[in-house]
């Protein structure tokens, strides 16, 4: 699965669950930058156990 964010190729990493918008699959780079907003939290995928640290 890739990231949803906009021109990004990346493989998806994390579900988002977000308040305010509707929940997103994005990569690990994507994902440090929306877990730094309130309210957001980040779950990792269970397939992507290769690509967390």
């Amino acid at each position: 699965m890739e990231c949803t964010e906009a021109d990004c190729d990346r493989e998806a990493g994390v579900r988002l669950h977000i308040p305010w918008a509707d929940n997103r699959v994005v990569c690990l780079a994507h994902a440090r930058t929306w877990a730094q907003k309130d309210g957001v939290v980040a779950d990792p995928l269970a397939d992507a156990d290769d690509q967390l640290p």
